[in-house]
């Protein structure tokens, strides 16, 4: 596996009972090792643009009988594309999406607006693409650029972590 999600969960130090925003949620891996991990009392708002993506996975959901995941049909790149609240969220995970979107600084400001003062943004990319899998290496966006897009929009680098073969993981918190 490239990329192990219950391992970088636990690089987020997602806890019970946390909220927790998946941008570009995808086939769900994250969404439901994080579902596991926040527990009964926790959330996690499952967020993709593919609608399609969002109905395998609520149907998965529900034949596991998970039922602390809300599903959005949502826009990244769009003002208030999560449409969640301000300041609601606990942890905010963004997974290989940056190298599929037109203006990842969106993605960036978008996760900043709904996290709470004390809650961190975890950027799980591809550092490489190893061949038929992962983007094409014109597409990749580079740790440096990742960091920089996410501390041009006021945040702090906290740490980078070994997310995987051929990806890199890092987490930022608000200034304070």
């Amino acid at each position: 596996m490239f990329s192990d999600p219950r391992k970088n969960i636990i690089e987020m130090n997602v806890g019970e009972g946390m909220k927790v925003a998946d941008f570009g949620s995808g086939a769900g891996f994250y969404t439901f090792a994080l579902a596991d991990r926040v527990g009964e009392y926790g959330k996690i708002y499952a967020i993709d643009i593919m609608a399609d993506h969002l109905a395998k996975i609520k149907r998965e959901a529900e034949r596991r009988g998970i039922k602390q995941v809300d599903f959005i049909h949502a826009d990244l790149e769009s003002a208030h594309g999560s449409a969640l609240p301000p300041g609601s969220v606990d942890r905010v995970l963004i997974t290989n999406i940056l190298f599929q979107v037109d203006d990842p600084k969106l993605i960036a400001k978008e996760a900043k607006r709904v996290l709470k003062r004390t809650g961190k943004i975890a950027v799980i990319e591809w550092s490489g693409s190893p061949g038929l899998v992962g983007p094409h290496m014109d597409h990749v966006v580079k740790e440096n650029e990742a960091m920089k897009i996410f501390i041009d929009e006021g945040l702090v680098l906290e740490r980078k972590f070994d997310a995987g073969t051929h990806h890199y993981g890092l987490l930022f918190k608000l200034a304070q």
